[in-house]
């Protein structure tokens, strides 16, 4: 733990910045300010210590303020700090995205970059419906979510993801858009790992199918593991059911693993994890650990391949960010990658699975706790929400949390963990016993 940092004091004016995803009047009444990191704990405004149990917003797998990442951005910044990606490049680009794919599964060996998941999800999409075009299946442009799903806040990702808060206020978005059935079956409560019913859940994809017909449907894309929705894990052989569903149909699979990219199971994807193959894998926060900002696209050679045609001087895919493949963010990425191999991150992540395992479930029976979630690295906490007010006990809890030493992540009821992955096994004792005092103490 690194020794508390003086106080900072709060700025005297908190009204300009507009807080993503944050009731920010209630916030700005009683501000909680983070000034420095270290590893696995952050420095409060007040100069307290806080475990990051929640590795910042599921992105901080390699610890904060790591020297080898920080060394590699302020010697990029200092010598080549922006260069364009529209018909230029730079070396770090191109040995990022070999880097990248050596580590995704099977030929998933093409990478884009962008500079988010957000982005990193609409371009998936966009390139879904354009693969089907460029080989001369131009009907196929409807996109498949699944309820309770999140894909960041394009309007692409909004539209297939499944979470109503996120879309309700933002008018009809995409057309031609459907979805599955989220996988939280009550019947699965407490399972550790893998729950055992729900397989058939993926046959909503059939019921879709007789409605639309295959020849209209582009792309499914679905998290492995539904994240910001409050962590719910895939039944066993749901994933590998989708992906049959999806080859019968001559649909695209896109892995949406902007949270389960680089160890959050162990394994470098969770594609990996379940031995399942997709067509694009979306990813960005562990990718440069959350210090630069950078999504990725990591295509499939044949899927790739098929804009490869035509005069060699045309432009395959008209999509791209100004920042696309930024050198900031590239040599933040291969440092990061470093460390994940040369600390042995992915095994320390799998190596703990089990610990954490154990500690998730010591919750069972603490008060208001309805069920427990757990696979690699990630947990979470759902807790019975009060009568009319529901989210105030998960925020309440979250509160707590805080004021005791320990930051986690809270969307409604559901209290979700993700530590960095250089986490150990005294600090996963501590963040389970300050979670399990939060909840005694709230009612």
């Amino acid at each position: 733990m690194t020794e508390p940092s003086s106080k900072a004091e709060i700025p005297s004016d908190l009204s300009a910045w507009w807080m993503p995803f944050t009731a920010n009047r209630q916030f700005k009444g009683a501000p909680r300010l983070l000034v420095s990191a270290k590893d696995m704990h952050y420095t409060s405004h007040d100069g307290r210590q806080i475990l990051d149990g929640s590795a910042g917003l599921w992105c901080v797998n390699a610890g904060h303020c790591r020297e080898p990442i920080v060394k590699a951005i302020q010697e990029q910044a200092a010598t080549l700090d922006f260069g364009p990606a529209f018909q230029m490049g730079h070396p770090k680009a191109f040995e990022a995205a070999s880097r990248i794919a050596a580590l995704a599964p099977g030929d998933l060996d093409h990478v884009f970059f962008s500079n988010s998941g957000s982005e990193a999800v609409d371009t998936a999409l966009k390139i879904a419906i354009a693969y089907h075009r460029a080989r001369g299946d131009a009907g196929r442009t409807r996109l498949i979510g699944r309820e309770r799903g999140y894909h960041g806040v394009g309007f692409g990702g909004i539209s297939v993801g499944g979470l109503s808060n996120n879309r309700r206020s933002f008018g009809p978005l995409l057309p031609g858009v459907d979805h599955l059935p989220h996988t939280h079956d009550p019947k699965n409560a407490f399972s550790k790992g893998q729950p055992k019913h729900g397989e058939e859940l993926a046959d909503g994809l059939e019921r879709i199918v007789a409605t639309h017909d295959a020849s209209t449907i582009a792309a499914v894309i679905v998290e492995p593991i539904a994240g910001s929705t409050g962590v719910l894990i895939p039944p066993v052989g749901y994933l590998q059911r989708l992906r049959s569903l999806c080859d019968k149909h001559g649909i695209l699979l896109i892995f949406d693993e902007v949270i389960t990219g680089f160890g959050r199971l162990g394994a470098p994807f969770a594609a990996s994890y379940f031995g399942v193959q997709p067509d694009m894998i979306t990813a960005a926060k562990g990718l440069t650990s959350g210090t630069v900002p950078m999504g990725a696209t990591i295509v499939r050679k044949g899927v790739h391949d098929t804009f490869m045609q035509g005069p060699a001087a045309a432009i395959e895919l008209f999509h791209g960010y100004t920042y696309s493949a930024h050198p900031l963010a590239c040599a933040a990425a291969l440092a990061t990658l470093d460390v994940y191999r040369d600390e042995g991150l992915f095994e320390n992540a799998k190596k703990l699975s089990p610990a954490w395992e154990e500690a998730v479930h010591g919750l069972r029976g603490a008060p208001n706790v309805v069920d427990l979630r757990n696979l690699g690295l990630v947990a979470g906490v759902e807790l019975a929400p009060r009568d009319g007010a529901p989210g105030a006990r998960g925020y309440e809890v979250f509160v707590r949390c805080y004021q005791e030493g320990l930051l986690v992540r809270v969307t409604g009821d559901i209290i979700a963990l993700s530590p960095p992955l250089i986490v150990n096994q005294a600090q996963i004792t501590e963040m389970f016993g300050i979670l399990r005092r939060a909840i005694d103490s709230v009612s």
